[in-house]
């Protein structure tokens, strides 16, 4: 398969990052199909889709008109079938459990054409966990998006079993879709940004779990010596402490680290509470004006 013969995107899953790849798709000219278990989390998925349309509007990025061209472009639906009988490239977004994602891959491998290209967003887990289970391993490999508001890169890391012209495929199709690739040489839990994303985040969790310093001392510490915008809490806001608190549950789990295992059960606070970050509103912060955001806040000094 060419480049060129990519037409239909199938997004499995149609959380935050779900959101976000089929919103580039879109936008780069492809007809996307959103699949997840529920309409109302389809319906939830489009309403936050069209404010993402919005938001690139309003900083002059796109037309109005051009905004709705790309909504059109996306479609949602709960049937398998539908969904992957004409994809020609999939994004999986699901939850970071290997079983899972194999179980789904499985699943689409009985749909999607012979040619289809297979991809996975995991941002904590390898592709060789779950390769064999995809069924065509030699078109699988990860393919890593962050936020598409605010950077373009994306991480392509595949699996020893990853054909040649798969992954070339895939770094053609970063390129037409606008993303800068960072193609990895081997295998590593993480990629690259996130490798050290995640040590950060788990080095927060671990100071404020251990009651060391406080979520906005902690935030105040790393904004103010490395001169940022935003500190590890308020990143963890971002990408949702729902998902955050999974990859470090998982881990947590596999390790049998007594500080992972602690780092978890301060997350799952939070979870358990429904405050899991930007997208419901509140996390460790409140949404759409975090103190973090406020002046004076490295100071101590916001009203």
């Amino acid at each position: 398969m060419k480049i060129d013969d990519i037409r239909q995107v199938l997004i499995i899953g149609s959380g935050t990052m779900g959101q976000q790849i089929g919103f580039q798709c879109a936008l780069s000219g492809y007809d996307v199909a959103l699949y997840d278990m529920e309409q109302g989390i389809l319906d939830n998925a489009m309403d936050r889709i069209n404010r993402l349309a919005n938001s690139f509007v309003s900083d002059g990025r796109l037309t109005k008109e051009a905004a709705e061209e790309v909504m059109e472009k996306i479609r949602t639906t709960i049937d398998a079938e539908d969904a992957g009988k004409k994809a020609d490239f999939v994004s999986e977004s699901v939850p970071e459990d290997p079983e899972l994602k194999g179980r789904v891959f499985a699943q689409f491998n009985k749909i999607c054409p012979a040619h289809t290209i297979f991809t996975t967003n995991t941002s904590s887990l390898i592709p060789s966990m779950f390769a064999e289970a995809t069924g065509r391993p030699g078109r699988f490999a990860a393919f890593h998006f962050h936020d598409v508001r605010f950077n373009n890169i994306v991480d392509i890391m595949p699996h020893p079993g990853t054909s040649h012209e798969t992954l070339e495929l895939i770094k053609a199709f970063a390129d037409r879709i606008g993303q800068v690739a960072i193609v990895l040489q081997k295998e590593n839990f993480g990629y690259v940004f996130n490798a050290m994303l995640m040590e950060l985040m788990k080095s927060a969790q671990s100071l404020a779990a251990n009651n060391v310093a406080s979520i906005e001392d902690i935030d105040r510490a790393w904004m103010g010596v490395m001169h940022t915008q935003v500190g590890p809490f308020g990143i963890m806001d971002s990408i949702g402490l729902d998902t955050v608190w999974k990859v470090t549950d998982y881990w947590a789990n596999i390790l049998k680290d007594p500080q992972a295992i602690a780092n978890a059960a301060f997350m799952k606070k939070y979870v358990d509470a429904g405050n899991v970050g930007v997208k419901t509103g509140k996390g460790f912060y409140s949404y759409p004006a975090p103190a973090f955001g406020e002046p004076g806040f490295i100071e101590g000094k916001q009203s």
